[in-house]
Formats: C-alpha cells, sequence, structure tokens
C-alpha cells in the first residue's frame, strides 16, 4: 500500500536537496512532480492540484529556519496537508443506544458481508460489548450462510431468518432479539448490487428509516480507485452516511481513495481492512498513514499491535526466563505464533521508521517462518527445552523429520543462541527482539 508514492514522493523532495531556501521555481518544479505522484496514485486532477496549490502557498515565503533545511520543510508541509486530506484526525465509531444500531452497506464484491464480521469481532475484543449480527443480505446466494460461518468463528451469534426477503422485518427482529436478550450492539449487514441502482437505494432507504441506527457506515473496495470515491458520493448523496470502510488496502492498491475520498464526499474513512484474517481491521489514522507515505513509519500502531496479541502475565514470565538464561526454543516457537497474529510481517516491518524502503524488494510473509516450525516441532520436547543436547546425529534426524537441510537446522540452532543471549542483554526487547531473527532466516531477496 502507497508504495510507488512514497518511491515518487521522496523523488520529488530531491528536486529541493541542496536548496538554500525556498524559492517560485523550485518549488513550482517540485510541485509538479509531486502533482504527477498524486494523478499515479489515482488520485483525480482537481484534488491533486488543489493539494499542490495549498501546499505552494504554504511553503513559498516559509521563513526557513537554519536548522532545518527546504526539503525538510516541504517534507514536513506535505505531511501535515496530507494527514489534512484525509480529515486530520481518526474518527471514532458511535455506538450510543440500547443497543446501539451500526448499519452496513455497499456494493457486491466490495467485502461488505467480512467486514461486518470483522466489525463484530472488533467490538466485541476492544470495547468488551455483547454484538448481535443481523443477516439482511438477501440478495446475494451464500451471503447469509457466509455471515453465519463467520459468526461461528468469531464467537458472535448471527439472527437471520430463514426465508424470508424482508430486510426490514428482519432488523426489526434483530433488534427486539438484542434488547430482550441484552445485546449492546446489533450489526445489520444489508443486501448490494452490482452497481448503484435505484431499487438498491430505495431499499437501503427504507430500512435505514425503519431501524434509525446510531451509525451507518458505506465499505468500498480500495483497490477501485477513483471508481470507489463517486460510488461512496452516489451513495451519499441519497443516504448521508457517517463514514467510510476501505477494504482490501493489502491488495494492489495505489492509495487514491484513501487520499480522494474525504475530500470528495465530506464523510470520514473509519477503518481499513488490510487482511483476510478476522482479526485484520484498523481504525484510519490520518497522521499515522500520512507517516507511512512519507517513510516515518508507524510506531505507534506496531506498538497497538503487539499489545493485542502479548499478554502480559505471559510477557512477564518470559522476562524471568531470559534473565534465567532459560528462553527455550519452545518459548521461540510460542512468540513466533504471537507475531503471526499481528498481521503480515513486511507490513509490521514497514511500520519502523527507515525500515519498509529497505525491505521492498525482499520476499517477507509469515510463510517464511514455516522452515523454522517445522524444524522446531521435528524435535522432541527434551529437545527444544535442551536445545544443548542437539549433538550431530540429533540435527540430521531433525533435518530430515522436518522436510529441511542439515545446514538449515545448524543455522537456526546458531541463531537461536544468538538471539537468546541479545534478548538476555536487551531484556527491555521481550518478544518482539525476535522479527529479525525471521528476516535473516526467512527473507528471500527478489531476483
Amino acid at each position: 500500500m502507497f508504495e510507488n508514492l512514497s518511491e515518487r514522493l521522496e523523488r520529488s523532495f530531491k528536486i529541493l536537496k541542496g536548496e538554500g531556501k525556498i524559492t517560485e521555481v523550485n518549488i513550482s518544479e517540485a510541485m509538479k512532480d509531486i502533482r504527477r505522484a498524486l494523478l499515479d496514485a489515482d488520485v483525480s486532477y482537481k484534488i491533486a492540484k488543489q493539494f499542490c496549490d495549498e501546499v505552494k502557498k504554504k511553503a513559498i515565503g516559509q521563513n526557513v529556519l537554519t536548522a532545518v533545511k527546504p526539503q525538510q520543510m516541504i517534507v514536513k508541509i506535505v505531511h501535515d496537508e496530507l494527514a489534512a486530506l484525509m480529515g486530520s484526525e481518526s474518527s471514532d465509531i458511535n455506538l450510543k443506544g440500547s443497543p446501539a444500531i451500526v448499519v452496513v452497506a455497499g456494493l457486491n464484491g466490495s467485502g461488505k458481508t467480512t467486514f461486518s464480521g470483522k466489525l463484530a469481532l472488533h467490538v466485541k475484543n476492544k470495547r468488551g460489548m455483547k454484538v448481535l449480527l443481523a443477516a439482511c443480505d438477501y440478495f446475494r446466494p451464500a451471503a447469509i450462510d457466509q455471515l453465519k460461518v463467520l459468526g461461528e468463528q468469531i464467537g458472535v451469534e448471527v439472527y437471520s431468518e430463514e426465508g424470508v426477503k424482508d430486510p426490514i422485518q428482519i432488523a426489526q427482529n434483530a433488534i427486539k432479539k438484542a434488547k430482550a436478550e441484552g445485546y449492546s450492539v446489533v450489526i445489520v449487514d444489508t443486501a448490494g448490487r452490482l452497481a448503484v441502482d435505484q431499487e438498491l437505494m430505495d431499499e437501503i432507504s427504507a430500512l435505514h428509516k425503519a431501524v434509525e441506527p446510531t451509525e451507518t457506515l458505506f465499505v468500498v473496495d480500495a483497490m477501485t480507485g477513483q471508481d470507489a470515491v463517486e460510488t461512496a458520493k452516489a451513495f451519499n448523496d441519497r443516504l448521508d452516511f457517517d463514514g467510510v470502510v476501505l477494504t482490501k488496502m493489502d491488495g494492489d492498491t495505489r492509495g487514491g481513495a484513501a487520499l480522494s475520498i474525504k475530500a470528495v464526499v465530506g464523510k470520514p474513512i473509519k477503518f481499513v481492512s488490510t487482511g483476510e484474517k478476522m482479526e485484520a481491521l484498523d481504525v484510519f489514522h490520518p497522521s499515522r498513514i500520512a507517516d507511512r507515505i512519507l517513510g516515518m513509519g508507524d510506531v505507534v500502531s506496531l506498538v497497538e499491535k503487539a499489545q493485542e496479541q502479548f499478554d502480559e502475565a505471559q510477557a512477564r514470565e518470559l522476562k524471568k526466563k531470559l534473565a534465567k538464561d532459560q528462553f527455550t526454543l519452545w518459548d521461540f516457537y510460542n512468540q513466533i505464533q504471537q507475531i503471526k497474529k499481528m498481521g503480515n510481517i513486511k507490513d509490521l516491518a514497514s511500520m519502523i521508521p527507515g525500515v519498509g524502503k529497505a525491505i521492498k524488494d525482499i520476499d517477507m510473509d509469515n510463510d517464511s517462518f514455516k522452515g523454522i516450525e517445522a524444524i522446531i516441532l521435528s524435535m522432541t520436547p527434551y529437545e527444544r527445552e535442551h536445545p544443548e543436547c542437539l549433538n550431530g546425529s540429533r540435527r540430521k534426524r531433525i533435518a530430515d523429520g522436518s522436510g529441511t537441510s542439515l545446514p538449515e537446522v545448524n543455522k537456526l540452532i546458531k541463531q537461536f543462541e544468538g538471539t537468546r543471549k541479545m534478548m538476555k542483554t536487551v531484556m527491555g526487547a521481550g518478544p518482539m527482539g525476535m522479527g529479525g531473527m525471521m528476516g535473516r532466516h526467512g527473507g528471500k531477496k527478489r531476483r
């Protein structure tokens, strides 16, 4: 996400490298390049031009401090304008009410039903609220069955009525059930269409009026770029929703929808979906996205993801083991499982300032752990707890059992010993200290 835009912006900023001050000439050249970068990212010409005009206006005549170079100044201005373009601050979802009612709308194929499940899990885990999913998408074949599967997967009940094709009736009965049984939130998954048409708008408008939701979210596929923006605008003109959800942000998207939608539609992006796992849902933070676009990383989001996955009691126990030099291969295996739950390893690494550019040509994903996991699982429980016992014959057996080679087993054990020594020294690094080991063992340079 945004990789191409990040590279193009970096090249644009180099125009000002070595300049003593910002002038009409050098800023115009830089802005022309930045405008091209935004257009390539599928931002509309109107938005790109307005953005560059605003940056140029703020940059010209700027009193550049002795300690701040023009290039650094323009990066700061572009960062602030990018954040403002996307909405400046994150926008929270409104879950007030008894129960709170969230209507999820969108076209078929946008990921609407999957998002409904992800949102239910998000509300359940992060807000501690009891959630009921209402299956009102009777139009798409298997949509109700899909929601039931997702509900079972995340431990959230799904309300549906077999054979009923009246979404208002289903939603109202789901709300009655929620009130009677103490549910805090009802998430209504509505029917979509292949395109915004009169039938769809009439149906969703009638449902919206009947249930009076506290929050209405419109889901769009980020990979459709400006089409996503135009679809959201057409929908908002009729329904006046509260916020946008961008799905498939981990796919082949240039970022134009994320950059344009607030300016065009006038409604904030509230969530972004970044993967297939049900946990792969993030609150949209404009300033953090601007940080990532400009290669500044996103350490805050990385820490938040780590806090969600790592148990404090386990962390304390691990710290004791490190202090006593008792960290084992089984502990290492368990920490790998925790890291994998945080999301795609390359996306996580790119949140560290300066790392994104360094790893852009390296194939790095959660499959990189497979060799390590296979080797560890081919060991006996005693061997995992006492790696010092791994002599030549044991290592040969482990290599054969894991489908790897003896050099790979030797490499893992050597790196594990080095990592254990490093972790004992650093101590504060905790379970996150193992990301580097995975990169050395599993990341492969693209050819």
